[in-house]
């Protein structure tokens, strides 16, 4: 256990606390009170033993001397200390614990500033992202901007020309009227979209995260839609409280008619059976099923609990703004594109067709490994006539256990300033023949 320089001056005040002198707390112990006095002023480092020896006599855990209740005040200063840039007034790391000794009121003050500032920061990226990805934001600044456009040129030509004739005159003031009203919608719905209220009823901020949160409250398994014959697509989204603007709920009957149809072409008892003689193996039950890779990425990411292991689901569209998230347990996923962890999704988006197969590990105090399979391809929501969508997903599994020392191929991704994961690259999960 780690210990600081300022075991001693908790070792005294929790003396002090509870009453008892100093000589009697060193005869407990079996030190002199000499000794016991140069470590409560910090001149001597105490042993394992002794901590433990004391924190016992002392009646507090070895963690609360060893490490203190500061301890997250050094980690704040410390992070404090990295955001400034270098030069002659760059803080002495070396002496934070000195500083939180003999300062602890204005030490704590500095912490809360930083955890502030991190608090903004994040804040701050969030709605920057939100505001360049979300597509229902875009789209309704979109119809602000367009209506207020349209009533300023219609009123620009009322108010430079003199003589307009009477039927002309009627149909500009007929198209400033229809513009305002379209105009004035708009803003109301934009309104009500970045209403706080409307948030904090339902703590989301987007309809995407609506749709989110409605599939995560059933697992992403709609048992409905597994059946002969299922319900409407509005009968199973009335009254869902997750589902609270009309764009959610449009997102939502979109994935319903997705689900729906890939239940008709994957029926789930026989993709039970496939599951359980060719184990997840995305190529393995594409072959074993004569389904496409896309579709068993999602079946996959569909089945009940307790059928299948624990998988993740990431779909992005040609842009690279993620369109779905199914989070993998210990894997975490950014809200926007953006994070090497998704590395895979998008090496797949520029290679279409080519199924990628790429082992991503996820730092932290456990590191856990998991096996990423992505696959794009072009699709046609409006028909051969309509055009053509190039759509990306990632199914993420966890990986199985080593065996033979076998380690991913190629160096860690440094992309990610943050550090947070690591991802390396294996060959693709087919042959070229495949």
């Amino acid at each position: 256990m780690a210990r600081s320089a300022l075991t001693g001056t908790r070792v005294r005040e929790r003396r002090l606390l509870i009453g008892m002198k100093q000589a009697d707390l060193a005869r407990a112990v079996e030190i002199s009170p000499a000794y016991l006095n140069l470590i409560e002023h910090n001149r001597r480092r105490v042993g394992a033993e002794l901590l433990a020896a004391l924190a016992r006599v002392l009646g507090v855990e070895e963690a609360a001397l060893a490490e203190g209740a500061e301890s997250a005040l050094f980690e704040g200063l410390r992070e404090a200390a990295a955001g400034m840039a270098g030069g002659e007034a760059a803080p002495e790391v070396v002496r934070i614990e000195e500083f939180v000794g003999r300062f602890p009121g204005w030490a704590a003050l500095l912490a809360a500033a930083q955890a502030r500032i991190g608090t903004l920061e994040r804040t701050v990226e969030a709605l920057s992202e939100r505001m360049a990805h979300d597509p229902f934001l875009f789209a309704s600044l979109h119809e602000v901007v367009s209506a207020a456009t349209s009533v300023r040129s219609t009123a620009a030509i009322l108010a430079e020309t003199e003589e307009i004739d009477p039927e002309w005159r009627a149909r500009f003031h007929r198209n400033v009227y229809e513009d305002s009203i379209r105009l004035s919608d708009a803003a109301a719905a934009l309104v009500a979209y970045l209403d706080a209220t409307k948030e904090s009823e339902t703590g989301l901020s987007s309809p995407q995260e609506e749709v989110e949160a409605w599939l995560e409250k059933s697992d992403y398994h709609l048992a409905a839609l597994e059946r002969t014959h299922p319900p409407p697509g509005d009968a199973l989204i009335a009254g869902v409280p997750e589902l609270a603007s009309g764009a959610a709920r449009k997102l939502a009957l979109a994935h319903i008619a997705r689900y729906r149809a890939d239940a008709v072409a994957l029926p789930l008892d026989g993709f039970r059976r496939a599951l359980e003689a060719a184990g997840p193996d995305p190529a393995a039950l594409a072959q074993a099923t004569g389904a496409g890779l896309a579709r068993v990425f999602r079946r996959l990411a569909t089945l009940p609990e307790g059928m299948g292991p624990p998988v993740g689901l990431v779909a992005c569209d040609a842009s690279g703004t993620l369109t779905f998230r199914r989070p993998a347990p210990g894997f975490a996923l950014p809200r926007h594109g953006a994070a090497c962890p998704l590395w895979p999704l998008y090496e797949a988006l520029a290679r279409p067709m080519v199924p990628i197969r790429s082992a991503v590990e996820m730092a932290g105090r456990v590191p856990q490994r998991f096996l990423t399979y992505a696959f794009s391809e072009p699709r046609h929501p409006g028909g051969f006539d309509g055009p053509q969508v190039v759509e990306a997903q990632m199914l993420i599994l966890p990986a199985p256990e080593e065996r033979g020392g076998e380690r991913p191929i190629g160096p860690s991704c440094r992309i990610c300033p943050r550090g947070g994961c690591a991802a390396r690259r294996e060959p693709s999960i087919l042959s070229e023949e495949g």
